[in-house]
């Protein structure tokens, strides 16, 4: 992995800044405000990733803000420009899906992936703009998916990583139905400042739980889990220089207005004095591979491939997870060119040390 990709996997477009809701974690700025993405966007944005769909699966990820605050109508002229191979996503809160949303997922055939943190005593954080529960909504969300039989990712952030609640997190998202679970480590960054360290012990044993809990009963994907044993697996064979692409994923996140942020879709809306406002371009002047192919020349990408290049000369880890990621490094340290960050710890070397605790675990058991 050195240097960065002139061709994305995906790209991230925001349909809209608003959210109806006022989650406590949230690292959103605008999120209060209706900033609507026009058509000419994303327009521009299809006919350069034309091409790129072409040669092969190729996926658009709408996140807001809520994408579905947008509305039906405004949502499908903003997909019409695409090309049919194109796969579309939509992360949502859930809370304003009914019949009718449904009706428009299956049309446009959009894959839904829903973020809910767990049973009601975990979702404490997420509330309506009122301060009230949000909770009750985005169930009702995800029962009328179930109900029209729309498969359904779920999005969990997790504040609290410490033994006894991985299991009871599992069993509740094997109850909810989803076909794949992520299990994001709150971090700080964007307008949330909350300082996300936790003792070492607590989240390895979080993860190790979680392990456990999923090879129980397996019929969920759990994305950071099945990575991390693909990749063990690797280096046990001898392949894990394989599985990291050769250059980092340019993730570029294209807002409302047509500006392009690469990398790391939270530093989108934000600015700083020595680095600018983060924005590689619009897509309205200027074609997105070209924005791609011009990405190392900005002044804070530099310096974030030095540091990527710092993580690979001291972190043992770096083999996992491809160095520290942009957003991380500069919410939690003010630069780019440092090292290991807290979501390191959390979400990378926790969660492997947890994936190796739970293998020896396991191999000792049997060995008894």
């Amino acid at each position: 992995m050195r240097g960065i990709a002139s061709v994305p996997t995906y790209v991230v477009m925001q349909p809209t800044t608003l959210c109806n809701l006022d989650c406590a974690y949230c690292y959103l700025p605008f999120r209060a405000a209706d900033n609507r993405m026009t058509v000419e966007v994303a327009r521009a944005v299809a006919a350069s990733i034309d091409g790129w769909s072409r040669d092969g699966r190729f996926s658009v990820v709408w996140h807001g803000g809520e994408p579905l605050a947008a509305g039906r109508e405004h949502l499908a002229a903003l997909l019409e420009p695409f090309a049919p191979g194109v796969e579309h996503h939509v992360q949502t809160n859930a809370t304003l899906i009914d019949d009718a949303w449904c009706d428009f997922f299956q049309a446009h055939d959009v894959r839904v992936s829903v973020s809910v943190d767990g049973p009601p005593e975990r979702n404490g954080e997420r509330v309506t703009r009122g301060g009230k529960p949000a909770y009750d909504r985005i169930l009702r969300g995800i029962e009328t998916l179930r109900r029209r039989g729309i498969p359904f990712s779920a999005l969990c952030v997790v504040g609290d990583p410490r033994p006894g609640a991985a299991t009871e997190l599992y069993d509740y998202f094997l109850g909810l139905g989803c076909d794949v679970l992520g299990i994001n480590v709150e971090e700080q960054e964007g307008v949330n400042t909350r300082a996300n360290g936790h003792a070492a012990a607590d989240v390895t044993a979080f993860w190790a739980e979680l392990v456990t809990a999923w090879r129980a009963d397996p019929r969920i994907h759990l994305r950071e889990v099945e990575w991390s044993l693909r990749y063990v697996a690797a280096v046990l064979d001898g392949t894990a220089d394989d599985l990291l692409p050769r250059r980092l994923d340019p993730i570029p996140t294209v807002a409302h207005d047509g500006s392009v942020v690469l990398l790391s879709p939270e530093l989108a809306g934000f600015s700083d004095p020595r680095y600018g406002d983060f924005t590689s371009g619009n897509v309205l002047a200027t074609p997105l591979a070209e924005i791609l192919a011009g990405a190392a020349s900005a002044p804070w990408i530099a310096e974030f491939l030095g540091g990527v290049e710092a993580c690979r000369a001291t972190c043992p880890y770096f083999g996992f997870c491809g160095g520290a990621h942009a957003a991380n490094r500069y919410f939690e340290q003010g630069r780019f060119d440092t090292t290991e960050t807290d979501h390191c710890r959390n979400s990378k070397i926790r969660l492997l040390e947890g994936v190796l605790d739970h293998a020896r675990d396991h191999e000792s058991s049997a060995v008894r």
